[in-house]
């Protein structure tokens, strides 16, 4: 008699495509259920997905997840100015959403396990088991407990017949959602290895992009944006919209040396235009209408919410915590962003909101609303314990 059933986090590629045969052949179970997440990748590649599980499993789920991962997610992050060592998170935003599902289709298949593709050495191996291992379910991950390579994966899909968009020649892993694309493996490990055009989907090459700018405005309600040139939109569309435009303009490519959270240097290579930019209009528009100890403060909040993020630490109870002061500063980021779109580069070039307590009046050169003479009695203190010590240095 069999294990009975196990549930498998599907992406429809390689890693977890060779996992159905494997985790019925080599570990025993007599279902195998897979589960494919609809984040806001191509159709193409959910109807991939999709094909092979219900070809290949004993029965497959399509699910989509596009609005959850878009608020619960996307918006958080934007309002958290969600950058990990510099980039737009995209993966790691993405896996706490899909494990969830995962997990939801368990109990209703009275699963006795939950299984994913993840390797050893990468991050999404701990982003799932956190979510996994909070629901009490055994956690099986074939990739990792059998210390596959890249070209015995491979050589196994041929032998049982399991279709990969893979070869040893380009052996590149793609994870893909609506908010960023990463592309890895084969020859881009060698970081000195340049990168070939074809890798890239999203993004015209900067050298090829228009030679016109393209200029946009975009509005932001309580940190959020909400219309791109005066015209409304749902979270989805406007991102899809931003990643079209921007990415045309060869705006969002990221290649880069990424420290993992086991400690692992790994060359990345993302794909992110609409996250580039709309990131980029946000925080400038945060400079406008936060204090500067508002400001401050949140800068080093949003460093620990984009690690907590990074790690999948979604349940830790300071994530909370950090999004409800997140929230509350973004009360007042409501406002026009005007940006220019150029050859892979995005440039604020104009912002304006009714919360802004910025005084030109006050700011400018011109004006004698603040009378400067009254800064001489504040500059007598300024720096004094520096001075004294200083002078007592002198002596």
């Amino acid at each position: 008699m069999g294990k009975g059933t196990v549930v498998l986090a599907y992406s429809g590629g390689l890693d977890t495509s060779i996992c159905i045969p494997l985790l019925k052949e080599e570990y025993g179970y007599d279902r195998v259920v897979t589960v494919a997440a609809d984040v806001g990748q191509r159709k193409e590649e959910i109807s991939v997905a999709e094909e092979k599980g219900k070809r290949l499993a004993d029965k497959h789920y399509t699910l989509d997840l596009i609005e959850p991962f878009v608020s619960r997610c996307l918006m958080p992050s934007i309002k958290a100015n969600g950058l990990y060592e510099g980039y737009p998170m995209g993966t790691s935003l993405a896996r706490p959403v899909i494990a969830e599902a995962v997990v939801e289709i368990a109990k209703k298949e009275g699963a006795v396990a939950v299984a994913h593709g993840c390797t050893g050495k990468g991050n999404d191996q701990l982003r799932f088991d956190v979510v996994f291992r909070s629901a009490d379910l055994e956690v099986v991950a074939p990739i990792r407990e059998r210390n596959m390579t890249r070209e015995w994966e491979i050589e196994y899909a041929k032998e049982h017949g399991v279709p990969v968009p893979v070869d040893k020649e380009k052996p590149w892993s793609v994870d893909e959602n609506l908010w960023s694309r990463s592309i890895e493996g084969g020859k881009l490990e060698d970081p000195a290895f340049h990168p070939p055009e074809e890798i890239y989907a999203w993004t015209a090459s900067p050298l090829k992009a228009p030679d016109e700018p393209k200029i946009l405005t975009i509005t932001f309600e309580k940190g959020i944006p909400v219309a791109l040139d005066g015209v409304r939109m749902k979270g989805a569309d406007l991102i899809r919209k931003m990643n079209e435009i921007a990415g045309s303009h060869g705006i969002g490519r990221n290649d880069m040396m990424e420290n993992r959270v086991l400690g692992i240097k790994a060359r990345e290579i993302y794909e992110h235009p609409a996250a580039t930019v709309l990131l980029a209009a946000h925080a400038d528009l945060e400079r406008l209408v936060l204090t500067r100890e508002e400001y401050s403060f949140k800068q080093g909040v949003d460093a620990k919410w984009a690690q907590l993020a990074y790690y999948g630490l979604i349940y830790e109870p300071l994530w909370d915590a950090l999004n409800a002061f997140i929230d509350t500063t973004q009360l007042r980021v409501n406002g026009d962003v005007d940006v220019r779109l150029f050859k892979g580069s995005v440039t604020v070039i104009g912002r304006s909101s009714k919360d802004s307590f910025y005084s030109i009046d006050i700011a400018s050169f011109d004006s004698t609303t603040v009378d400067q003479t009254d800064a001489i009695g504040y500059s007598m203190y300024y720096g004094l314990q520096a001075r004294l010590v200083r002078k007592k240095q002198n002596k």
